[in-house]
């Protein structure tokens, strides 16, 4: 799709041509002081009709939107805008709890637009200039029809076919919000049924299709780490495979037949779930050691869903916990929630591991996983899983994003924790 917006299409030399909707004047006057001279050309607006019928003549890149708009809202006025297919960004912003924001989000993303990372009011000019150079994320293709209950992928015609491919959801260092590495997810390209999740593709537990779909993601994403590499950005790449295909004779040689010799290559992580590492932990402890000596390391993912004893947990030789997504999701305000997190990055901790958050999608969530000492994680809040190419695009050839956009999250926690450090000596 084509956006029209674009300054390309206008001229290298064009400013940016921003539209703002909002029914608080003096909001627009203060986005206008903003970005004045920035590079940026603005024209406000108070309510949505006047707005959309500019569209008609002049596409903008962006369009700043609050949320409540007198009697419209943002969600109208997205429902209006993917309609005329509009294919420049959207900024929402608004002095409303993020969980709202988060929200109304997903419903643009959903419906196709493409949406920079919102932004609370009151913020500051370098919150928002951050925000209009973010990049902007779009739900994952659903053009084509989604497969019925009853239909399933045959996934040795899938391989055959070419259909298979990886796509890749960045993992972020909690204390440098630096990309640290990036978990590989399957999906299928499917000629009639459009982009095809795990969930429709992998084999039932104990299926021999596990050993072929295994070699296809290793080899798949060793080639996609050479290209990472060859684009400037050295990744350790996670992927996920059942215990019965790293249990089954010969893999360690086949692996370490696919790993690439170049000397910057950082290593591999073998994510494996907890029901299935509990089972067997001298297993686990054997194999882990011996994987330890190409560089490859066990990760336990799903932590929390087989609700596995501690005791047993601890016997596990893992060099990364994976918090699950149904217990991230929350963790602020559920206290349930935000112990067995606690927990689970303290156990770790104590044992030498790192811990990885999945799932994560406001910023609530992520102050409280820093605050937790949350080594890294991933999720809607940073970036969607996307397609080699598109990594490459919009998160290898802007390494500095996450900084930007976050660090000043673990400078308040900085702040916080010397003010307290600073009241407990005065108390002594």
């Amino acid at each position: 799709m084509v956006n029209l917006g674009d300054s390309s299409l206008r001229g290298e030399s064009a400013a940016r041509l921003v539209y703002v909707l909002d029914d608080d004047v003096l909001m627009r006057r203060s986005i206008s002081h903003l970005l004045n001279g920035g590079g940026y050309e603005l024209h406000a607006f108070s309510e949505p009709a006047p707005m959309l019928d500019t569209l008609k003549q002049t596409c903008p890149d962006i369009i700043v939107l609050d949320l409540a708009l007198g009697r419209s809202d943002a969600i109208d006025v997205m429902r209006q805008l993917a309609e005329r297919k509009f294919a420049g960004k959207i900024l929402l912003i608004s002095g409303r709890d993020e969980a709202t924001l988060g929200e109304v989000q997903r419903i643009g993303e959903r419906q196709g637009l493409w949406m920079l990372p919102s932004l609370r009011k009151p913020f500051r000019g370098s919150e928002l200039k951050s925000r209009l150079i973010a990049q902007a994320t779009v739900a994952e293709p659903t053009a084509m029809p989604r497969l019925s209950k009853g239909v399933s992928v045959d996934i040795v015609e899938a391989m055959a076919a070419g259909w298979l491919e990886l796509w890749y959801q960045p993992k972020i260092d909690l204390r440098s919000f630096l990309v640290c590495g990036a978990e590989a997810l399957l999906r299928a390209r499917h000629p009639d049924h459009g982009i095809l999740t795990p969930a429709m593709l992998v084999p039932p537990v104990g299926s021999r299709l596990h050993q072929p779909l295994a070699q296809f993601v290793i080899g798949r994403a060793m080639m996609d780490w050479r290209y990472f590499a060859d684009h400037g950005m050295v990744l350790k790449l996670s992927i996920n495979l059942p215990v019965s295909v790293i249990n089954a004779p010969g893999f360690v040689n086949a692996l370490r037949e696919q790993l690439p010799t170049d000397p910057r290559y950082p290593g591999l992580i073998l994510e494996v779930t907890e029901d299935e590492a509990i089972r067997d932990p001298d297993w686990i402890s054997q194999v882990s050691t011996q994987l330890k000596l190409y560089n490859v390391r066990i990760s336990i993912d799903d932590f929390g869903t087989s609700h596995a004893s501690l005791s047993r947990l601890l016997e596990l030789p893992c060099a990364e916990l994976k918090l699950d997504r149904s217990f991230v999701s929350n963790c602020p305000s559920d206290r349930l929630k935000n112990a067995l997190c606690q927990t689970g990055v303290d156990l770790a901790h104590r044992v030498g591991s790192q811990v990885c958050a999945e799932g994560v999608e406001t910023i609530e969530e992520l102050e409280a996983l820093i605050r937790m000492g949350c080594d890294s994680a991933q999720g809607y809040v940073f970036a969607k899983p996307m397609p080699p190419e598109a990594f490459a695009v919009s998160v290898i050839a802007q390494p500095q994003q996450f900084a930007e956009r976050f660090a000043h999250l673990t400078k308040t926690e900085q702040i916080a924790g010397e003010a307290k450090g600073l009241l407990m000596r005065g108390h002594n």
